[in-house]
């Protein structure tokens, strides 16, 4: 396994993909198993991810995306899911530490009126946003551990997201975030890494 800067350096976005290659089961289990760890609020885990790599299933997600000839190559596409609703697994994600004695019963009782609260509270604009959100970190730390098996990966937003519900019959409390297609790179026709902004321009500190 590499370290992390040799991940972050090396990860691109790859927009050619070789046909036919297939990624095992094995590797699957094992990078799900690592991101089981990514952080999310109230640690609530948010993500849910749809993997396909049945070739027609692709295709139909092909149709919802506008055509990429990308999905068509990749060895998987991945639609990462945000759940508006994981708010109310709160009981069941907490209820071990209630049972090992980590909280008491009062201090779960607020825990979870606490959480409840907030997602009720701050309303449906609100519990979107935040599948989005920790969607997306989640599909963050996804494309870095692909990689250090080895996986290149392309995230895309690029797909109509009604016309994917359709096809995949995805819950109603589950939010399409973003689309990643996920096989080994053909590097043949690889474009030169984008403008990147310096650290000066994108970082400020305390105030503006």
């Amino acid at each position: 396994m590499k370290d992390l800067k040799s991940i972050i350096n090396e990860r691109r976005s790859a927009n050619n993909f070789i046909e036919g290659v297939k990624i095992p089961s094995e590797d699957f289990n094992e990078i799900f198993e690592q991101l089981r760890l990514v952080p999310s609020c109230h640690n609530l885990q948010h993500a849910h991810y749809l993997v396909i790599t049945d070739a027609d299933k692709k295709e139909k997600l092909r149709t919802a995306a506008f055509n990429q000839y990308k999905i068509h190559t990749a060895s998987a596409a991945i639609i990462v899911l945000g759940d508006k609703e994981a708010y109310k697994n709160a009981e069941q994600i907490y209820s071990g530490m209630l049972h090992l004695g980590v909280y008491q019963e009062f201090e779960y009782n607020q825990l979870i009126q606490g959480i409840t609260g907030l997602y009720e509270g701050r309303g449906k604009e609100f519990q979107r946003d935040e599948a989005i959100r920790n969607a997306s970190l989640s599909a963050m730390l996804f494309v870095l551990i692909a990689k250090d098996f080895g996986w290149d990966t392309c995230p895309m937003i690029g797909f109509e997201t009604d016309k994917v519900r359709e096809i995949f019959n995805i819950p109603e409390n589950l939010e399409p975030a973003l689309l990643i297609t996920m096989g080994k790179e053909d590097t043949k026709n690889r474009r030169m890494r984008g403008y990147r902004k310096p650290v000066g321009e994108y970082v400020t500190f305390d105030t503006f």
